[in-house]
């Protein structure tokens, strides 16, 4: 499901100093005199689908660590917590525009159309990528932190040179802004008008790092710096993270150039499945954020409007349950590569020194064969 519409008016983009909200945590609608009409288009049917997507792919996540937990993955990425960003603004891109993200945007992949097992793949060790980015418009993760804002920028740049209005957007943590990558990629945008949505999720922790210790203030008040608009969303509302995504969209595509946005959210869980958050988080503060719970907002809207009922809420959770299973089962029955397939896609083209590397390998390999 991809929620689009051309016909929409793009409101200028607002100051950082707001947070742009449009669903409170009790899940009670907020009227807001720039964004409204950006989501007029969303039925209370549709609003449903993302309220399902959200589910499944919590769903996911849960499954997913259960499997690292029991040895199946070498390592997870948990996005709990983090589902309205991630839905919110991949349901408003169209096929034809491209994500770039870091590795946590396991919501934004499956929203692009990924294959279930294709989104563990890496983490089983079973390849050394995903999936094939260009059938689904959106590059596999980049574990180098923030390397793939450079990477949106050129794409963008290119978008341009093509003649075509596809935008890209890149997917960061606020850990990612203390990176000079992100900032060159700001540079580059706003010198070039690159057509590029840069979406900081700023969920509040850089592995055990506060973002406090390393921003005195909004974090989308650094993009103005470069020449770029900003705008601070509520990051667990939806509604609101669709609506200023796509503004965002809309402006790029209409040759306004880059955009930033800092959805504030929260990382209820790890950082991976190698970290104890028991070590450095208050409990009290994830009390609170665990209060504005994007799920439960969502689905607290949804019963208020009528959309949802115990029918409907047990049909979304049968879903659910059935992507998990396959997502399971799928996980399992990834196939063993050769090893020497390591050397596969190493470079374009091979050459003396990778061919060496590969015989000294397979050598060596020999000398377990029974």
């Amino acid at each position: 499901m991809t929620i689009a519409d051309e016909s929409r008016s793009t409101p200028l983009m607002d100051a950082a100093t707001e947070t742009v909200q449009l669903l409170d945590p009790q899940g009670v609608r907020t009227d807001h005199p720039l964004y409204d009409s950006l989501i007029d288009d969303l039925t209370p049917e549709r609003i449903l689908a993302l309220y399902e997507d959200m589910v499944v792919v919590r769903r996911i996540d849960v499954e997913a660590t259960a499997l690292q937990r029991q040895g199946e993955l070498g390592l997870w990425p948990p996005l709990l917590g983090q589902e309205a960003a991630q839905v919110g603004s991949a349901r408003a891109l169209r096929d034809d525009d491209f994500a770039f993200s870091s590795y946590r945007e396991n919501a934004v992949a499956y929203c692009r159309g990924v294959g279930l097992p294709d989104l563990v793949k890496v983490w089983r060790g079973t390849s050394q990528s995903g999936w094939n980015p260009y059938e689904v418009g959106m590059a596999t993760p980049s574990i180098i932190i923030g390397a793939q804002t450079l990477h949106a920028t050129g794409y963008a740049m290119g978008c341009v040179k093509d003649g075509v209005d596809s935008v890209a957007i890149a997917y960061f943590g606020d850990g990612a802004t203390s990176e000079g990558d992100v900032n060159e990629a700001m540079v580059f945008a706003a010198s070039f008008a690159a057509p590029v949505v840069f979406f900081c999720q700023n969920n509040h922790w850089a592995i055990s790092e506060p973002v406090g210790l390393q921003s005195r203030g909004s974090i989308a008040d650094r993009a103005p710096g470069f020449g770029i608009p900003s705008v601070r969303v509520d990051g667990n509302d939806v509604l609101a993270v669709m609506a200023v995504t796509r503004s965002a969209l809309d402006r790029a595509r209409s040759g306004g150039g880059p955009s930033y946005i800092e959805a504030v959210t929260y990382r209820m869980g790890p950082h991976t499945t190698s970290d104890d958050p028991s070590r450095y988080v208050d409990p009290l503060q994830h009390e609170e954020w665990a209060a504005k719970d994007p799920l439960s907002r969502l689905e607290a809207y949804l019963w208020s409007v009528g959309a949802l009922d115990d029918e409907r809420a047990a049909s979304i959770t049968a879903v659910s349950d059935d992507v998990a299973a396959r997502f399971r089962s799928g996980c399992l029955a990834l196939p063993e590569p050769d090893p020497l397939s390591v050397f596969d896609h190493a470079y374009v083209e091979s050459h003396s020194g990778l061919d060496r590397q590969r015989s000294q390998y397979a050598a060596y390999l020999s000398g377990f064969a029974s």
